[in-house]
C-alpha cells in the first residue's frame, strides 16, 4: 500500500514537472501578474539567458524520470535546487503562485525519503 502511495505522488510530481518544464518553452499556461519585487527578480534571472531554459530542461527530464520510475534519486537531487528556489522566491517576494512549488518541494522530500537508501553513502562518516 505504501509503495502505491509513494509511486502515485512520484507520478503526479513527474506530470507537474513535465507540464511546467514544457511551459518554459511553449508558454501555454497564463502567468499571474507578479508584484514589483518578484518581477525584478524574475527579470534578472531571465536576462542571464540560461537559467530558465536550463530549469525547463531539468524539469522535463526529471518529470519523465519520475513518471517512468528511473533514476529518481538523481533527478530529485538535480531538480530540488530549482524548485526550492521557486518556493523561497514565492514565499519571500510574492505569495501568489506558491502552491505548485510548495507541493513539488514537499513531494520531492517524500521521493527522497522513499529512496533514502540511495543517499546512505553520502551521509556515511569516513574514518
Amino acid at each position: 500500500m505504501n509503495t502505491k502511495i509513494f509511486l502515485g505522488i512520484q507520478i503526479i510530481t513527474g506530470l507537474l514537472l513535465v507540464v511546467f518544464g514544457l511551459n518554459g518553452f511553449l508558454h501555454f499556461l497564463p502567468m499571474t501578474p507578479a508584484n514589483e519585487q518578484m518581477g525584478a527578480f524574475a527579470g534578472a534571472i531571465y536576462q542571464t539567458g540560461y537559467i530558465f531554459p536550463l530549469m525547463a530542461v531539468v524539469e522535463v527530464i526529471a518529470g519523465i524520470a519520475f513518471i517512468f520510475n528511473k533514476y529518481t534519486s538523481l533527478m530529485a537531487v538535480l531538480v530540488m535546487p530549482f524548485m526550492l528556489n521557486a518556493f523561497l522566491a514565492h514565499s519571500f517576494l510574492d505569495i501568489n503562485g506558491i502552491a505548485p512549488s510548495a507541493f513539488i518541494v514537499c513531494s520531492l522530500l517524500v521521493i527522497m525519503f522513499k529512496n533514502k537508501e540511495s543517499f546512505s553513502l553520502i551521509f556515511k562518516a569516513s574514518k
